[in-house]
């Protein structure tokens, strides 16, 4: 287990701020990656300056903002500094919002940063840019700011898009944007294209790889640029966000090991950069990432002790949506994915007490979900009852606050529930029809990069109903579209081999168990589904 020690974190962190990320070398590999940021402040704060931006680019907030702060304090005529330290206070591609607090410091840093007047044309536009966003900081709604924000980029960017630093801010503006849009696969497009030419110049740049696996966490493009996603490794060998975030890509590929081993390293490598006086949100993200990829090789064992120790920091983890997702989510997975439905019943929604859990709509929901799922499976039909009318009020909060993207993701899960719901009450027709539903709204919206994955994919959430209807083949065939978006699930897998089983369809049984046999690989299981596995693939022979 890992202790959170103030005194070696803190002489972690300050050795790891004192690499110089465009010169100084850790294990033969720039310790950050590689900045030029050639800003017009005093030539002696520049390299720490170029270290706040690298850190800014791995999304290392409360890092960079302590950089970029000292830089102001130490320059005080660095228009830059402030422009760095409002760019540290909203954070473009992850689920939680600024406080009214960090708006206003926002708006004050950016006017600060005005009254010392830029040097330069580009940091004038970037400056503007920010202060887009921080307009008005006691009105307008998030996804309006981040859209000011992204008008902003794109004018700094076609005024100078040759220029590497404008062009990484921009395409992370551009992710930022499409999360909303429409057409969110031309934004995911468009950004991995501007940052293909930022990597043929940079290859060490933090921004260039990063958002380009930003922009590959998604469907249909997670096997593009394998070779940059690898890469993170070498620019930033002990930044805690560099080492998960290749794992966004091998989640969505299925490699287990690989997901498990390079967020052990993120994990480990988080506490040596707390968050002020709290554990890193970074060390949750890392060790969500884990418990579902043990999960999915049926480690049980291994899972639960990934769980232990994230229940050892439970209280000290830095607040904020991130910690209080990771927190409701990685004891649901453990009892769902086991289908351990005492467990499930008996979850909490407000097992940690520190924790706001009101601000929460979606990590709330994820709790309901599980209780409900546990109760309906151990039949109390009133509880389950009342966890469904909670996540439709959590569904409703969310929609109320404009965020439409986790009103559908609690809506996909209560779907699920009040499917079971049905279940329970004899009306198998309404419950396919509401796991279907849940199914194809699923197929609008893309994983959350918050998350590894589904407790309960809906499509396989609609296989286990069919498969109890016995109605084999639609139960084959949901299965089979659930494995295509979340590949290499034990249950599905299990689920799948299952119904072909049913079928009378052994070639296909054999396919699935023996994927089955090959995902647990050498991970200890003792899941009855792998057993089962192993004897038909002995019995076939």
């Amino acid at each position: 287990m890992h202790r959170i020690r103030k005194s070696t974190l803190f002489c972690g962190m300050a050795a790891a701020l004192a690499i110089s990320p465009a010169t100084a070398q850790e294990g033969g590999h720039p310790a950050m990656g590689t900045v030029a940021f050639d800003v017009s402040c005093a030539e002696d704060v520049r390299p720490d300056f170029d270290r706040a931006v690298a850190l800014l680019h791995h999304m290392q907030y409360v890092e960079s903002r302590r950089t970029f702060e000292s830089i102001a304090e130490r320059a005080p005529s660095c228009a830059m500094a402030h422009w760095g330290i409002a760019m540290t206070l909203f954070h473009p591609l992850w689920p939680d919002r600024p406080s009214p607090d960090a708006l206003q410091r926002g708006w004050d840093e950016t006017q600060r940063a005005r009254s010392l007047a830029p040097g330069t044309e580009r940091e004038r536009a970037l400056l503007a840019a920010a202060e887009a966003f921080y307009r008005d900081p006691e009105t307008a709604d998030y996804w309006t700011r981040i859209a000011r924000w992204a008008e902003g980029m794109e004018r700094a960017y076609e005024q100078r898009p040759d220029d590497i630093e404008t062009a990484a801010f921009y395409a992370l503006s551009r992710l930022a944007a499409g999360q909303t849009a429409e057409d969110r696969l031309e934004y995911q497009a468009r950004a991995a294209e501007v940052l293909l030419g930022v990597y043929a110049q940079r290859p060490a740049h933090p921004g260039a790889v990063h958002y380009t696996i930003h922009a590959d966490d998604f469907e249909g493009r997670e096997d593009e640029s394998l070779d940059i996603v690898r890469s993170y490794d070498d620019i930033a060998p002990q930044v805690p966000h560099a080492l998960h975030m290749p794992t966004h890509i091998f989640i969505r590929l299925g490699e287990w090991p690989e997901t498990i081993m390079w967020n052990r390293r993120s994990a480990d490598a988080a506490l040596e950069f707390p968050a002020g006086d709290h554990v890193s949100l970074h060390h949750a993200h890392a060790l969500d990432y884990m418990v579902y990829a043990h999960l999915q090789r049926g480690d049980d064992e291994r899972a639960l002790a990934v769980l232990r120790e994230a229940d050892e920091n439970a209280t000290s983890y830095q607040p904020g949506f991130a910690s209080a997702f990771h927190l409701a989510a990685m004891p649901a997975r453990y009892a769902i994915e086991r289908q351990a439905w005492d467990e499930a019943a008996a979850i909490d929604p407000h097992a940690v007490a520190s924790v706001e859990w009101d601000r929460f709509p979606w990590p709330q929901s994820i709790s309901w979900f599980a209780r409900g799922l546990g109760a309906i499976r151990t039949g109390d039909v009133q509880e389950a009852g009342r966890a469904e009318a909670e996540m439709a009020e959590l569904r409703d909060a969310a929609q109320a606050a404009g965020e439409r993207a986790f009103a559908d993701y609690i809506e996909i899960d209560r779907r699920i529930l009040a499917a079971r719901l049905s279940v329970a009450r004899g009306d198998m027709e309404s419950a396919i029809e509401l796991a279907r539903s849940a199914g194809k709204l699923e197929g609008t919206v893309q994983k959350h990069p918050i998350t590894p994955g589904a407790l309960l994919p809906a499509y396989e959430a609609l296989g286990d109903i069919l498969a109890e209807a016995e109605r084999w083949d639609e139960a084959f065939g949901a299965y089979e579209r659930s494995l295509a978006v979340w590949p290499r699930r034990f249950n599905s897998l299990l689920g799948a081999a299952r119904a072909a089983r049913a079928m009378g369809d052994d070639r296909e049984a054999d396919h699935y168990y023996a994927r089955l046999i090959e995902t647990v690989g050498e991970a200890s299981s003792t899941r009855p589904g792998l057993a089962e596995a192993r004897a038909f693939a002995s019995s076939s022979r």
